[in-house]
């Protein structure tokens, strides 16, 4: 198989004036994340962007990684720091809009949900298998870490199972996947919280999640493609099932 081709995340950024020095793949990806945020109004003008500590525990990343990021942030003019305050997003100008989706309102709405995500998660894990490198296989098995953890520990973390999903979607190197999983956080919350529980009971179905996992983060660190993409839509068509307990409904009504 041949090298992939290097893509803009190595190239030097000139958007501030000047040629900055050369931002890892990692700082890339927690940067595009922290904008796509900030452009989806999770974080409004002035409000303070939480902590280094807390934003590296969020995203699974060292706390310098964070630091580049929020200085690459800084440099374009997107944030600003207040002295022994923190950092704050700048106000800009009106007229951006950002697109979302309608909230999840009725149990139909979570097979949506899951609809839309067996359309798009398949080919995350696709494009993920072929364009990884280090950081970004180390943030998909830092989060499959905190599910085993979880796992032992008979728990269902939905925060974790988020975080592997949006760490294969940053793998892919494309921020429209990763815009997309974004956008979709409260909507893919509510399904993990029903999935969770329907893990739970004498016959926990907890460990043959995480297994399903495992085997998602082996096909995508051994470039496998083709399996990495089925067993993404086998495991997301397995978790639909076990909320809806096979029973799928007629979204024509």
């Amino acid at each position: 198989m041949a090298e992939p081709i290097a893509t803009d995340d190595t190239l030097d950024d000139d958007r501030s004036g000047g040629a900055r020095a050369r931002q890892s793949p990692l700082a890339q990806r927690v940067y595009q994340l922290l904008l796509t945020m900030i452009n989806a109004g999770d974080y409004q003008p002035d409000q303070k962007l939480p902590g280094e500590h807390e934003l590296a525990s969020q995203f699974l990343v060292s706390r310098p990684i964070v630091r580049e990021a929020l200085g690459r942030l800084r440099d374009e003019g997107l944030i600003y720091s207040r002295q022994g305050a923190g950092s704050f997003v700048k106000k800009r100008g009106n007229g951006s809009r950002v697109l979302g989706y309608a909230p999840v309102e009725t149990i139909a709405d979570i097979q949506r949900c899951y609809e839309f995500r067996l359309t798009i998660e398949p080919d995350h894990a696709y494009f993920a298998a072929l364009r990884w490198n280090d950081p970004a296989l180390d943030a998909i098995a830092a989060a499959l870490e905190l599910m085993h953890d979880a796992t032992k520990a008979h728990l269902h973390r939905e925060d974790a199972d988020y975080a592997f999903h949006c760490a294969v979607a940053h793998a892919t190197n494309n921020h429209y996947y990763t815009a997309s999983m974004l956008a979709l956080k409260d909507h893919i919350a509510v399904g993990m919280k029903f999935h969770g529980v329907s893990l739970m009971g004498p016959k926990s179905g907890l460990a043959g999640v995480f297994e399903e996992h495992k085997g998602i983060f082996e096909a995508i660190r051994h470039r496998d493609a083709e399996a990495a993409r089925d067993l993404m839509r086998r495991h997301l068509e397995g978790s639909r099932d076990r909320i809806f307990e096979g029973k799928v409904l007629d979204l024509s009504l």
